[in-house]
């Protein structure tokens, strides 16, 4: 009868907890089945330590299950602030901290549930085998004469890379985030005019401004992008979280961009307002009202499915942004490139701002050829990963095709066809970068 109540009372509570996502965070309601499994594997988990704990001391035992079970309370807790719109902290650098904190825990938690999932299977295949042997446990064990089983083996080493893991996710919150690096890449257009020969294009994706913790470290970026002394600066989405309000006390920092040719910018699928309840659509419609009126103030050129042309006395360049478009079904698709191309024909170059690279794989490459070169960013390189000189690697490739840095398509009208994927610059989720660093590209343009 227990067992029934708390399946049940788990049952329950898994709808109530669906239903409040659907309710408060729409677009978030897709995650909620890796949610239910990321909490059965903490459980699952936790299972493994209460056989370690049952001879412990009451005191010893109450303070392991505490420390266990902390971040699910912290994470409920900043999900109950978060549905109230309460300000628990006046201090929002200790909420990211806290939210990097939770996340780095629970995966690297899933580390040791992995091999604790090996070592349970290979428990059940010795079972199986002294079944079928008719051997009793100690034979079994004596026969294999191992000192220390390879299952309790396994426990172990998933224990030690859950560890490091976590330790590495540490590292990369309070030390890499901000450690920006700079790609540089010199790109030939043959038919780019040659005034523009030598066009510096410094490109910056995905600020998220409302994970920052210090204006310091965007100062830093913003003095770093103006020493390369850009011709242009694209900004291709991503401004900031969830509402523009983020924006708002890093205005006099991101006002002091400079560029020959001005600050490009477009719509990233945070920028809408979507990952937010809003009181009403007219709270909703105020709040993009408010971003446009913010990059009004700070002198970054909005571009909504139109074009700016840059012009030379041989030649002319097309900066083309559109809305976003997404992929995946939970990202929006604003973005009209018929629209956003209109009256560039007579460009010698088109260059397009794009957020997401998917628009890229599945409309620009195959449907508008005479797109020179697009600008998208989006992935993050997924925060994590491996970048060496001969090899690349990251959990981001496995959901997109294109996710960071540069990539080519050869077509019938230009020859060749250009995709960069830029790596962002802040962060989302978890408030850090292991392997994977914030980027500032800097682009040389050449006939």
């Amino acid at each position: 009868m227990k067992k029934v109540l708390k399946i049940t009372a788990f049952l329950l509570f898994l709808i109530i907890s669906y239903l409040v996502i659907l309710n408060q965070f729409p677009k978030d309601a897709g995650r909620f089945p890796f949610l239910v499994i990321l909490f059965l594997s903490d459980y699952y988990l936790w299972k493994s330590f209460t056989q370690w704990l049952k001879n412990k001391r009451f005191f010893f035992r109450s303070i392991i299950t505490l420390l266990y079970w902390l971040p699910l309370l912290l994470l409920a807790v900043l999900t109950g602030v978060r549905i109230a719109s309460f300000e628990l902290i006046a201090n929002e650098s200790i909420i990211i901290l806290l939210q990097g904190f939770i996340f780095s825990v629970y995966i690297s938690k899933l580390i040791p549930v992995i091999f604790l999932l090996f070592a349970d299977l290979l428990k059940f295949i010795r079972f199986l085998i002294r079944k079928i042997h008719n051997l009793r446990h100690s034979e079994f064990e004596k026969r294999k004469g191992h000192p220390i089983t390879r299952s309790k083996f396994l426990q172990q080493i998933g224990l030690a890379g859950g560890g490091l893991l976590f330790s590495g996710l540490l590292v990369g919150m309070l030390r890499w985030v901000h450690d920006f690096k700079v790609h540089h890449h010199r790109l030939k257009l043959s038919h780019l005019p040659k005034s523009f020969s030598g066009l510096r294009i410094v490109q910056i994706s995905d600020l998220h401004l409302g994970s920052w913790t210090s204006a310091d470290e965007l100062e830093n970026a913003v003095t770093t992008i103006n020493n390369l002394r850009p011709d242009l600066i694209f900004f291709t989405g991503d401004l900031v979280n969830y509402k523009t309000d983020e924006a708002f006390r890093y205005e006099n920092i991101l006002s002091g961009l400079n560029a020959n040719y001005g600050v490009f910018t477009i719509l990233g699928n945070h920028d809408y307002g979507d990952y937010s309840h809003w009181p009403s659509a007219q709270a909703k419609e105020n709040n993009m009202t408010d971003l446009f009126e913010f990059y009004r103030r700070i002198g970054w050129k909005l571009l909504k499915n139109n074009n700016a042309i840059i012009e030379h006395i041989d030649g002319k360049i097309a900066i083309i942004g559109v809305e976003n478009w997404g992929d995946f079904a939970r990202f929006p698709q604003y973005g009209n490139i018929e629209k956003a191309k209109k009256n560039t024909e007579s460009a010698d170059i088109k260059i397009l701002l794009s957020h997401d690279p998917s628009h890229w794989e599945k409309i620009i490459s195959i449907h508008h050829p005479d797109i020179d070169l697009t600008f998208s960013g989006h992935t993050h390189g997924f925060q994590f990963g491996v970048e060496l000189k001969h090899f690349k690697w990251s959990p981001a490739q496995y959901a997109y095709k294109y996710w960071a840095g540069l990539y080519e398509n050869m077509n019938i009208v230009t020859n060749k066809q250009y995709l960069y994927v830029n790596r962002g610059i802040g962060t989302i989720g978890y408030p850090g970068r292991v392997g994977i660093l914030p980027e500032i590209t800097c682009f040389e343009l050449y006939p």
